[in-house]
């Protein structure tokens, strides 16, 4: 069986110009400057096959893009619009599941330190958001605005009964106060030399605070 003779290719100067720009644009897509150098070795008379060598696209993917910039010019490099089915979430539903994502879970009232995405897709659910997701598509969300909710780790539920206590004393030396006082220079150097003689070992918390 014969093989057909591949389409003759010629350029006007203001078609060249804007071929060359798209395949040697590093702002361009990797798509656009392969249908672009593709144009560009057929207008140098190349044939499919030795174009399909130097670009090391499929030999259809060539004559498919040489074909349609024969037929249609710089129009047919585009893609055609495709004729699938809607989409099954509006953009609203994935900024809604977007900004859960932003939440501590204990904010929310789930029972959770940190988000995943199974469980984002079935507290969108429960919610309301979305009758149904997958946790694939919640993933493809949040990669959108490189959200890793899943890295983010937080306390749910305490359950010393004294953390309340224990963790006032601590954030209370953090403020430089203790029981409602301020703390002053000599009373820190007096706390660490208590801390000192009790256990020879330098109080580091405490030097911190004085710088």
């Amino acid at each position: 069986m014969p093989v057909a003779a591949a389409r003759p290719i010629s350029l006007t100067a203001s078609q060249r110009h804007r071929l060359k720009k798209m395949a040697y644009g590093h702002k361009t897509a990797h798509q656009a400057r392969m249908r672009a150098n593709v144009v560009l070795h057929a207008a140098r008379g190349r044939s499919n096959a030795r174009i399909t060598r130097e670009t090391g696209l499929h030999l259809d993917t060539v004559r498919r893009w040489r074909r349609r910039f024969a037929e249609q010019g710089m129009a047919g490099l585009a893609d055609r619009q495709r004729t699938g089915r809607p989409p099954s979430f509006t953009a609203l539903q994935a900024a809604q599941v977007k900004a859960l994502a932003c939440q501590l879970p204990a904010e929310t009232g789930a029972p959770l330190s940190r988000w995943s995405c199974p469980e984002l897709a079935r507290e969108a659910k429960v919610r309301g958001i979305v009758p149904a997701v997958s946790a694939s598509t919640v993933r493809r969300w949040l990669a959108q605005d490189a959200l890793k909710p899943w890295q983010h780790r937080s306390w749910i539920f305490i359950t010393d009964l004294d953390f309340g206590p224990k963790a006032e004393r601590v954030l209370d030396l953090y403020a430089r106060t203790w029981q409602g006082r301020p703390l002053g220079p000599d009373d820190l150097e007096a706390c660490q030399r208590s801390h000192r003689d009790r256990t020879g070992v330098p109080s580091v918390r405490l030097a911190i605070l004085r710088n």
